[in-house]
Parts: C-alpha cells; structure tokens; sequence
C-alpha cells in the first residue's frame, strides 16, 4: 500500500512565500506610487501621501508629458541613441577583449591594470575631454556624438568580461579556422563571437540599461540643440522657475520606464543565462 504524501505547505514553507511577498511588495511600490503619482493632481500628490488611489483618473498629465512637453521627440532620441549605444559597445568590448583574452603582446597586463583602474574613476571627470574630442571630430551636434561619448569610453568592465569569456575557450577552435584559411576577423565574427553568447548577452542588457537612463553625457551634448535631448533629460521641462509639475513629471517618467520594463521581462533569461555563463568562464 502506497503511503499517502501530505500535500499542505509546511511552516517554513508559509513563511518563506509571505517573506518574499512582502519583499516583493516593498520592492515594487515605488514603482506603483509613480504610475498612481502620473493620475493625479499635482495638490492630490502631496494631500494623499502614501495612498495609491487617485480620486479622478487625470489621463490628461500623459497627454502633456507626451505632446507638449516633447517627450514623443525624447522617445524616439532614447531609442536611436540606446541602439547605437549597443551596437557600438557590443563590438568594440568584444573585439579588445577577445585580443586581450587570446593573444599575449608586451604590455598586456599593463593594459589589463589600466582597464581595472579606469572602472573606479567618475564619469565627470572624463566628460570635458570627451566633448573636446567630439567636437573635434563634428559629431557634438548629433545622435553620433551622444552615442560615440556613451558607447566609446568607459566600457572596461564589459572588454574584461569578454577577455575572461574567451581565455577559456579551447584553443582548437582557432587552429581548425586558421587550417581552413580563415582570417583574423572571420574567425572572430565566424567562431568567437556565436559563442560568446552568454557574455554579449549581459553585455546588452547592462549596456541597455546605462544608455536608457544616461544623464550626464546627453545633458551635456544637448545644451545647444535641445531636439536632441534624451529621455532623462526631457524630465526637466518640468522644472519650472517658480513651480514643478509633479504629475507631468510622473507621467513622463511613467513613460520612460515602460520600455524598459519590457525589455527586461523580455531579455531576462538571456540575462540570467549570460551570468550564470560569464561566472561559469
């Protein structure tokens, strides 16, 4: 006779489900009080305190944040500047690190030591010679100069992961490539690259991350050609001389949230795969 299994959730069980609960409770409200924040108005913000109940549904703060406000323009901004970001960042990180993980050259680990020490320094106090260096190239008035500053510079934590990705993998790989005749670069876009997958993954993500919520950088290239400006930056078309609209502002950030919201949702397997692979190298 088969012994009959207890099915209920025992205590520790309960109290586990109820901690992570709460957890996730205090770790999405603020979120929540934004989005309840973006339908009211801005006296029912402050009046309401903590509540997330709106009297009246104000869909009118969006209409605002997304017309009058520009944030339509700063949306499409976001978008051209984060994928350009990528795409840049994806293949030069990729390239120095798969040089640094597979060849050994004399100064190598200088390069390394320097890569290290660049991740503790702050971007103000690069952010003066990098718009020289855009303006001297003619890219300070344009998506290519945001994107250049944002993608080209600051990127040692994604080159070290990809170097320590490709130290580990075989060498075989390449001396078959080499024997049948490939080159430099179709070995790294044919064999490296497919299978550096894991890391380009997290590298896309995190990278993503930064360039949507950029501040510094597109505040600074955008002080001329306000058009240009960036989601983050827009936030300030709120900020008046003598009064703030909080609620457009809420929406507007509502707005900018969004996106990313569902791009992670999208993209966190691949995250989490792109971890677990890069820890696992």
């Amino acid at each position: 006779m088969k012994r009959l299994v207890n099915r209920r959730p025992r205590g520790w069980t309960i109290l586990r489900y109820a901690a992570l609960t709460a957890l996730c409770l205090v770790w999405i409200y603020p979120f929540l009080w934004l989005v309840s924040a973006s339908l009211k108005t801005p006296i029912e913000i402050f009046s309401k305190g903590l509540n997330l109940l709106p009297n009246t549904p104000v869909w009118s703060n969006y209409i605002r944040a997304w017309g009058q406000a520009g944030f339509s323009t700063y949306m499409l901004n976001t978008i051209i500047v984060t994928v350009g970001t990528v795409a840049l960042v994806v293949l030069h990180t990729a390239l120095s690190g798969y040089v640094l993980g597979r060849y050994q050259f004399v100064g190598r680990k200088f390069v390394i030591g320097v890569l290290g020490a660049t991740l503790v320094v702050p971007a103000g106090l690069t952010i003066v010679p990098i718009v020289d260096l855009t303006n001297a190239l003619g890219l300070l008035n344009g998506h290519g100069g945001i994107i250049l500053a944002l993608g080209g510079s600051g990127q040692s934590a994604a080159i070290l992961l990809y170097a320590g990705y490709f130290r580990g993998l075989p060498r075989e790989l390449e001396e078959a490539a080499t024997m049948d005749g490939a080159g430099f670069l179709r070995i790294f876009f044919s064999v490296m690259m497919p299978l550096a997958g894991p890391v380009t993954a997290t590298v896309t993500v995190l990278t993503f991350l930064a360039a949507w919520n950029a501040f510094l950088v597109p505040l600074v290239f955008t002080f001329g050609t306000p058009e240009l400006r960036t989601l983050p930056v827009g936030m300030l078309a709120f900020v008046g001389t003598n009064e703030t609209d909080w609620s457009g502002m809420a929406a507007a950030a509502t707005i900018s949230l969004l996106p990313v919201i569902v791009f992670f949702f999208f993209a966190q397997r691949y995250f989490v795969e792109g971890i677990a692979g890069a820890v696992k190298a």
